[in-house]
């Protein structure tokens, strides 16, 4: 009823009363007097609602309301007798309708309504939910391009001004520190009784601060209601209303009116100069006779100021709503009152120790660096007055008209350039402190959970029964049966090939049990030292028995104590029940399911390291795709050097399970390659490799290890014996392979086959397979689906089907040899909703679809590069125990919501990309979110976290699914946790393996993703919410826990161009470096800290927790080299995606293809991946220093200020071609060529062509580099909005303007020089477009510019050439960048205008007659402005750099025995002479398959020798043991379902 007779927003709302809401959820939360049948039939309604609704699923607040309105119609509050529910399904749907018409949030279109709206998204329809309204409409407006800057700085205003506080008090104790030059650091009172600068500050520093909250909360106030303007008079959180309206409008009148009374009462005074030595005589300030006086108003507004921010910034509880309605179930779940306030006083603890040290470090090192950097001192510019207190100094601003020229505005602007450099380091050393808090407070907390050396495999391990350390552990954790729960663990490292045969029994001999689980006589156990073990079967050991610690402790604060009779898994007294049911979904689009035959055996053939075409044609297509590999290596034989002890390991058992003649692993690879194998070998050898790659294989394989777990358990086996017809552990576990394109024109036929194999060698296992049935799925699943339909009953098809889009789950039936369909749900609209790059996101909606058919009561998503150890297998049901305590009767008092551990990334073993990217992410999987889950700010980052089923079903789902700023979207799902007051733990005793990218591009790509998906998140309404509400210093732990990662590295970034051209200003000025020589120090120790500092120091306190010291060094300063250069390149590719999120408003998935280590990277393809991200900047970067080099030259300064700089220019040219696996001459000459065709190419040159070059430069696969940059400017002026672009000509104006203040008259005579050469390339270029294209014009017009001295006498006389050109060669670089900044800011120019007329019509389609005129009006100036011609200047030279170093790469491989190689791969592969593949080259020479030293520790024979050897051992651990070889075998057999089958 609010709003009525408003105009606007403010018209009359229809819906229902808020009165009948508050007693409907009275009604529903009391449940009383209602039937249990009354309430099932009510959840069903839900759980149909949820079915039907499709992706509105993902809007609970909507579902609610639609709840309400279908129970209040049936009658059923009321009556309890009996009731209809009847579901409006378009009025269920609403929303989708128009998501898929136009979801595009940024444009305005015609619906099929008939209004003009902006593109909804899933929030707009979970908001109409809350706001009451009877149909689904927009409800808030995304920023885009600069407007997301200013959405950024509003809503993390609060930490923002937190730190500048910080800074401010740093400046009051720094003025009497006597860190600085004497007249501003000495003699300036003490902290309690200031005197001269400090009483100055306190004044000025308000009224600083009084105009930063004015202008701040207006803008916000207008900022607000434009954003919200679709909900104004609507109540749902984060909406403005009358009390949001009132705080902030008495924060901008407390403010003005406290700015007003300081400034009116304001008492400042210059300090003397002789005040720098002494304070007697004229140095005693007389307002300290009257302190209070003085300063009474100040103080009394700081005072205001802390009361009115602590106030405005005090938590909202809920931030958005309450997960769990009552708070009797709150406090029960240990989320009560008192528990949050203790949790809250802890973290703040924390901020404000912080906080301090940042102090700490700005007192003495940030603002030391900026001494004697100010206005009057410096420049003689004293436009401040009294204001600042110091001493009036002459300058290059003194006297009259002094302040317009040249000098005086360069000296301003330097030192405007140097505070805004000490800005921006206040605003990092908060990051860095961070990272410092987070290395020493999540290492104690590692202490506490007892984590010490957890991995660490120099400690033994004693099952030995009675005495036995570690049997005592395993014993209590999993009952009297862990001997045989010890028998799988080892017997499945063994099946995977991670230990031998003999070092099977060995392990189990050492438990006092044989191969057949037999139990040995007295005294055959033995102690096992796991360091003479491979190291993969060591650390995963070495971490199972360090947990059992945590198994068997109680955790009071968690409600869990531990009883080993009823809650160990082979205890007395355990019950099959107190097992929670568990489904792992396994979303897939199209990736690799199983290796296929012809990807292993390729990627040797020459060609393979070229660009490939869409067939795989050799030199046939479009040459686009990546190549398939190194050109002399296979791809399995690349996987066997890095893996070659588990490559022996299989050889002996495909020998040992009478599959080969021997066991010679050099014999089985050839026999591979040459396709002379069984077909039952070939398979093992296939899913051998597919678990030492990303595969889906992999993680299917993973996630079934915890069914075959459960299914060991004595008691498990003896209740699913009553249900003959269940598969073993089916009705505790269920794993959906969750495939998006299975059956599909759009996936693989090689995926589908590989499918089907999965789903067959596991049909025993609890394994289901859920596919989207579409338009493009064959017609044998139609079939299928009908038959199954029709078998239901009640279905029938008569010409069209009643459906066109359907969720199919279905199993492998043993009995037909096929797929067995089970439940089939219709839907109306397809996975992914909207069109181009503004549909929804795939893998949430995938997601979603495997969750509608998900039973467990708890939910896990696994990407498909994940896998699990059996021993984490067995850890799981205690784990799942945090969810809700096993004496915990009430459903409602879940502790947490989400529950997320450890991570291993398996890829760290795959060269040394893969190591620096696992190394990160292993740091941020486990010592960064246990701190971050002990500051009560833990987000969910993505898989495999657990999650509570109901939950998941009812709040949302596991992920967002919205366009564009949705997609990151698994951290949205611990928004969702943290805004409804839920939890998300974090624990280390279970830990899973995760695949990260291993390739230098892949890796790239994949930075690339989660930092535009960071600024996506920034602009979310999730984030809006939380940065309001969530309170003061619980800001900053959400900043943190978000995105300050990633704009820290913008900041860091950003400096590196502040710091270049603050020294270009002050030699301009002819101030040289003086002043700021305190800035170079400060740069370097700023860019290194950001280097190594935050990337290994957390790094390296857990790895001395978990390693300890020695392995930590080991690998800390092994790769630290690497580790540097490759986070230089990242941290720019962060920054630069960051950028490009910002102005485009665009998220674009990027797909990696996650390929192995080894893949070529093409010239080609590394310059159309980095040719904005980091070779146009650097560039600048170059074209920057040069310019200082020649002003400094020109003013006699020789100094080292730019070496670190032109570090950065160097790291982001030439680490593609670092990191570049095996270099080689041919492979350098390949390149070249192909590169050079790349530049030189002709393709999308003619108009004709330019659909295909837009819709090529959307999918990245552009042809050649006109084609490249011709689809970027298209693509950045056809989808930019008019609005930002024109703010962007405004800033590119104001920056000329100010070029042209500050450029010397005299450097911009210069530039008349080149607008004559520009006229005469116009004339060349018109004979470009005349004759055809013809690339002999286009070289001309670019040739001219390098000619100026041709044409600079006859405009400039002798001046261009006197006294010498050396001497003129600073006047001519600068105004060469000059002209070229003019030179873009008319290009700009004219197509804004071009803009303005052609595309008023954002809707129009690329076709139309305006979007194709404004097409062809950017094509034009592409060439007549010389983008393309500075494309191709710089394509050229990055070709002479990647000449250079690949050259260099080549002479040092074979100089120095492919050390390069050792480096970037392993030294395995670095054994081989260099351009001879691998396994099958002369193995009998260096190869580790001929050293067994290197796997089993013994001499180095030759390979006959260590199968021989191996058979040796072997026999004589089963003599001892009283094994025999058939006994081996049998065991071998049996516990793999099938002869032969091994996994």
């Amino acid at each position: 009823a609010r709003g009525t007779g408003c105009l606007g927003p403010c018209r009359r709302r229809r819906g229902p009363k808020p009165n009948d809401l508050k007693a409907f959820a009275r009604w529903a939360e009391e449940n009383t007097g209602r039937p249990p049948a009354r309430l099932f039939a009510e959840a069903l309604l839900l759980r149909v609602m949820e079915s039907l609704g499709e992706q509105v699923a993902q809007c609970p607040e909507r579902l609610a309301l639609l709840l309400f309105g279908i129970l209040q119609e049936s009658g059923c509050v009321e009556n309890m007798g009996k009731a209809r529910f009847t579901i409006d399904l378009d009025k269920l749907q609403d929303g989708l309708p128009q998501m898929s018409h136009h979801s595009n949030p940024y444009v305005q279109c015609k619906m099929p309504s008939g209004k003009s709206e902006r593109g909804l998204n899933f929030d707009d329809i979970n908001e109409s939910g809350i706001q009451c309204r009877d149909g689904v409409a927009k409800t808030y407006r995304e920023p885009a391009g600069v407007m997301v800057v200013l959405d950024g700085l509003l809503r993390f205003r609060t930490p923002l001004m937190i730190k500048m506080y910080c800074l401010g008090l740093a400046g009051y104790i720094y003025l009497g520190s006597h860190c600085g030059d004497d007249i501003t650091t000495t003699h300036n009172g003490t902290l309690w009784s200031p005197k001269w600068l400090r009483i100055n500050y306190i004044q000025y520093t308000a009224l600083i601060d009084a105009v930063v909250w004015i202008v701040t909360e207006s803008l916000l106030l207008v900022y607000a209601v434009w954003q919200r303007w679709p909900s104004l008079c609507h109540r749902s959180p984060g909406v403005p209303g009358f009390k949001w309206l009132l705080r902030h409008s008495l924060i901008i009148s407390a403010s003005a009116f406290g700015g007003g009374a300081v400034f009116s009462r304001a008492a400042f005074a210059r300090k003397p100069w002789e005040c720098a030595e002494t304070d007697a005589g004229v140095c005693v300030d007389s307002r300290t006779d009257a302190l209070l006086n003085v300063l009474g108003v100040a103080l009394g507004y700081w005072i205001l100021r802390a009361v009115v921010f602590s106030f405005a910034n005090t938590r909202k509880v809920p931030i958005f709503l309450h997960g769990t309605p009552g708070s009797k179930a709150r406090k029960h779940s240990g989320r009560g009152l008192m528990q949050s306030w203790k949790k809250d006083l802890s973290t703040n603890m924390a901020w404000v120790l912080m906080l301090g040290i940042c102090i700490c470090i700005e007192v003495t090192f940030l603002l030391p660096s900026a001494m004697g950097l100010d206005w009057g001192s410096l420049c003689g510019w004293d436009a401040f007055g009294e204001m600042l207190g110091l001493p009036q100094q002459p300058g290059v601003c003194t006297g009259p008209g002094q302040f317009s020229s040249f000098k005086c505005m360069s000296c301003i602007s330097g030192v405007t350039a140097g505070w805004a450099f000490i800005f921006l380091g206040s605003l990092l050393d908060i990051y860095f402190v961070f990272y410092m808090a987070t290395a020493v407070g999540g290492s104690v907390m590692g202490h506490k959970r007892r984590l010490n050396d957890l991995k660490n495999t120099s400690l033994p391990v004693d099952l030995r029964r009675g005495c036995g350390r570690e049997a005592r552990l395993f014993e209590r954790a999993f009952g009297p049966g862990w001997h045989g729960i010890w028998s799988v663990i080892v017997e499945t490292l063994c099946r995977e090939s991670f230990i031998g045969i003999s070092e099977m029994a060995g392990l189990l001999e050492a438990a006092g049990i044989s191969v057949d689980e037999a139990p040995l006589g007295e005294g055959r156990e033995r102690v096992i030292h796991l360091s003479r073990f491979p190291r993969v079967a060591a650390e995963r050991l070495a971490m199972f028995f360090q947990s059992l610690k945590w198994i068997q402790e109680d955790h009071p604060s968690k409600g869990m104590s531990f009883q080993s009779d009823t809650d160990a898994l082979t205890g007395v007294d355990f019950h099959p029940g107190s097992i929670p049911t568990l489904s792992q979904i396994i979303p897939v689009y199209n990736e690799t399911v199983i290796p296929p035959v012809g990807f292993l055996s390729g990627g040797s053939d020459p060609q393979d390291a070229c660009n490939r075409g869409s067939d795989d044609k050799i030199g046939l297509g479009d040459l686009t795709l990546p190549p398939l590999g190194d050109g002399v290596n296979t791809n399995l034989g690349f996987m066997i050097s890095q893996f070659s002890d588990e490559w022996l390991n299989l050889a002996e058992q495909l020998y040992r399970a009478s599959l080969l003649d021997d066991s010679d692993p050099v014999r089985l690879y050839r026999d591979f390659v040459r396709q002379e194998l069984q077909p039952i070998v070939v398979e093992e050898i296939q899913f051998w490799a597919a678990l030492r790659m990303q595969s889906v294989a992999k993680t299917v394989i993973g996630a079934l290890q915890y069914g075959r777990a459960l299914a060991s358990l004595p008691k498990i086996r003896e209740y699913y014996a009553r249900f003959p017809d269940s598969r073993v552990a089916d009705r505790h576990l269920e794993v959906i392979l969750a495939h998006q394109t299975y059956g599909n024109t759009a996936g693989s036929q090689e995926n589908d086959e590989a499918v089907l194999l999965l789903l067959e060698r596991y049909a025993d296992d609890p394994l289901y397979l859920v596919f989207d049935l579409n338009k493009g799925s064959s017609s044998k699943l139609w079939a299928m689906v009908d038959d199954h339909l029709k078998q239901e009953g009640g279905y029938e098809v008569s010409g069209a089907r009643p459906f066109e889009q359907a969720g199919v789950k279905c199993k492998w039936d043993k009995s037909r040899g096929g797929l067995c369909v089970l439940e089939v749900l219709p839907r109306k609209f397809p996975l992914r909703l909207g069109e181009g790059d503004f549909k929804t996101q795939g893998k949430a909606g995938n997601q979603l679809n495997g969750l509608r058919f998900a039973s467990g009561h708890y939910v896990q998503t696994l990407d498909c590069n994940m896998g699990t150890f059996i021993g984490e297998a067995f850890k799981v049901p205690y784990v799942l125990r945090l969810f809700m305590p096993l004496d915990q009767e009430d459903r409602t008092a879940v502790r947490c919501r989400f529950l997320g551990f450890r991570e291993h990334i398996y890829t760290g073993r795959e060269g040394m990309v893969g190591k620096c990217y696992a190394a990160a992410e292993w740091t941020f999987g486990t010592i960064y979110q246990r701190f971050l889950s002990g500051m009560g700010m833990r987000m969910h980052y993505g898989h495999p976290d657990f999650m509570d089923g109901f939950w998941a079903r009812n709040r949302g789902g596991m992920s967002k699914a919205s366009p564009v700023v949705n997609l990151s979207e698994d951290i949205f799902a611990g928004f969702n946790v943290r805004m409804r007051e839920e939890a998300s733990l974090h624990v280390d005793a279970l830990e899973f393996e995760k695949g990260r990218e291993a390739s230098f591009n892949a890796a790239s790509n994949s930075f690339s993703k989660i930092s535009g998906g960071s600024m996506a998140l920034m602009r979310s309404r999730d984030t809006h919410l939380l940065c309001e509400r969530i309170g003061g210093l619980h800001s900053l732990g959400f900043y943190f826990a978000s995105v300050a990662f990633y704009v820290s590295n913008v900041f860091v970034d950003i400096t590196i161009y502040l710091y270049v051209w603050m020294f270009i200003l002050f030699n301009l000025a002819g101030a040289c470096n003086s002043g700021i020589s305190g800035f170079g120090s400060l740069f370097n120790t700023a860019w290194v800290i950001s280097l190594g500092f935050v990337t290994l120091l957390p790094q390296l306190f857990e790895l001395v927790l978990e390693y300890g010291a020695a392995r930590a060094a080991r690998d800390v300063v092994g790769s630290f080299f690497a580790t540097v250069l490759f986070f230089i390149f990242q941290n720019k590719n962060i920054a630069s995606s960051m950028y490009e999120g910002a102005v485009t408003g665009m998220a674009r998935y990027l797909f990696t293809g996650r390929p192995l280590a080894n893949q070529h990277l093409t010239w080609k393809d590394i310059y159309i991946t980095y040719w904005r991200s980091h070779y146009q900047p650097a560039f600048h970067l170059l074209t920057s220093c040069l310019i200082y080099m020649v002003l400094a030259t020109s003013n006699e300064v020789i100094d080292n200020s730019m070496v670190l700089v032109f570090m950065s220019f160097v790291a982001w040219v030439i680490t593609p071609i670092v990191f570049s696996p095996l270099p080689r001459w041919n492979l350098l000459c390949q390149d070249l060529q192909d590169f050079a065709g790349f530049i030189g190419g002709r393709e999308g040159t003619t108009e004709d062509e330019i659909p295909e070059v837009v819709s090529r430069g959307r999918r990245g696969v552009v042809r050649s580099l006109y084609e490249c940059g011709l689809a970027q400017e298209i693509l950045y002026w056809s989808e930019q909005p008019l609005f930002s672009l024109f703010l962007t000509l405004v800033v590119r104006v104001l920056l000329l303007a100010a070029l042209a203040a500050i450029v010397p008259a005299e450097i911009l005579d210069f530039v008349p020089i080149y607008l004559v050469v520009l006229g005469f390339s116009w004339v060349v270029l018109l004979g470009y477009f005349t004759a055809g294209l013809s690339n002999t014009f286009l070289l001309m017009s670019c040739l001219i510019f390098l000619s100026p001295l041709a044409f600079a006498r006859s405009i400039l006389g002798a001046r261009s050439d006197s006294p010498s050109i050396q001497t003129r060669m600073p006047e001519y670089v600068v105004a060469l960048c000059a002209f070229l900044h003019l030179l873009d800011v008319v290009k700009h120019l004219v197509l804004v205008l071009c803009r303005a007329v052609f595309g008023l019509c954002p809707c129009s389609s690329e076709n139309s007659r305006g979007s194709a005129r404004l097409q062809e009006c950017v094509r034009l100036c592409f060439v007549y402005f010389f983008v393309h011609q500075k494309n191709v200047f710089q394509a050229y030279l990055i070709m002479l750099i990647n000449t250079a170093v690949a050259s260099l790469l080549t002479l040092f491989e074979q100089a120095f025995c492919n050390m390069h190689t050792s480096f970037l791969l392993n030294s395995e592969l670095a054994r081989v002479s260099p351009g001879h593949p691998y396994m099958e080259d002369r193995f009998s020479s260096d190869s580790e398959l001929d050293h067994p030293s290197s796997v089993r520790g013994s001499q180095c024979f030759g390979i006959k020798d260590i199968v021989c050897q191996s058979s040796e051992e072997e026999d004589s651990v089963s003599d001892e043991a009283g094994i025999s070889e058939g006994d081996l075998e049998h065991s071998k057999l049996a516990r793999s379902g099938g002869e032969g089958h091994l996994h």
